[in-house]
């Protein structure tokens, strides 16, 4: 009786910590885009399956960015470890290849356990003719880099449910509550964000000045 009940206990706090509000004003563009599509996910979270393709199309559609930070949840088995190997992918071969990943492995979640997750890993790495070894993360770099994700998005994002998603420009955090309404809110931020910062051009102008101040004999 009391395992039966364990999943409505775990809804009931679920709703609980849905209280706290997202923050996403710490969230930026990366550098040169002046908007992004910023998502907290769970590999193992069934939400995140459901709308990892509308993600990628909107990303595709609008041409900006599509930033993942990796969230795995307590209570779920092998997130961690299929994060890990995303990691792997987007740091030896691209981010491009780990997004393919982590499609993959929502297509076939459903099958997927701690167990034979490997199994997974390897069919993605035969499939696309890359190499998969085998120890991941010797070193648990990739570890470390989920767990500061995790870390950042539960003390200062504060999320508390996966995905957890945000549209974002250099002076504002929309969160996304209504996926419905994703390609409208991305459009206005298209529409009224500041352009991006021109990093280049401001990198060229030290040496400028250097020069000037050098010439000039100060």
């Amino acid at each position: 009786m009391k395992l039966r009940t364990l999943p409505v206990l775990c809804c009931v706090l679920a709703a609980a910590l849905g209280a706290v509000a997202q923050d996403g004003s710490m969230l930026k563009p990366p550098a040169g885009a002046s908007v992004a599509l910023v998502v907290f996910e769970d590999l193992e979270c069934p939400s995140c399956g459901q709308r990892a393709p509308l993600f990628e199309q909107a990303a595709k559609t609008y041409n900006v960015p599509l930033v993942i930070h990796d969230f795995p949840l307590r209570m779920h088995p092998w997130a961690f470890d299929g994060a890990v190997d995303a990691k792997y992918f987007e740091d030896k071969y691209g981010r491009a290849v780990s997004d393919q990943f982590r499609l993959f492995i929502y297509q076939y979640q459903a099958q997927i356990t701690k167990d034979n997750l490997r199994s997974y890993a390897e069919r993605f790495a035969s499939e696309h003719k890359l190499e998969l070894p085998f120890i991941v993360d010797p070193q648990g770099k990739y570890a470390a880099a989920i767990r500061a994700d995790a870390d950042f998005g539960e003390k200062v994002v504060k999320i508390n449910e996966t995905p957890t998603t945000f549209v974002v420009t250099n002076t504002s955090a929309q969160h996304v509550t209504d996926y419905a309404q994703l390609y409208t809110m991305i459009d206005q931020a298209k529409r009224s964000a500041p352009p991006p910062a021109p990093a280049k051009a401001e990198s060229k102008k030290a040496p400028a000045k250097a020069a000037a101040k050098k010439k000039s004999g100060q």
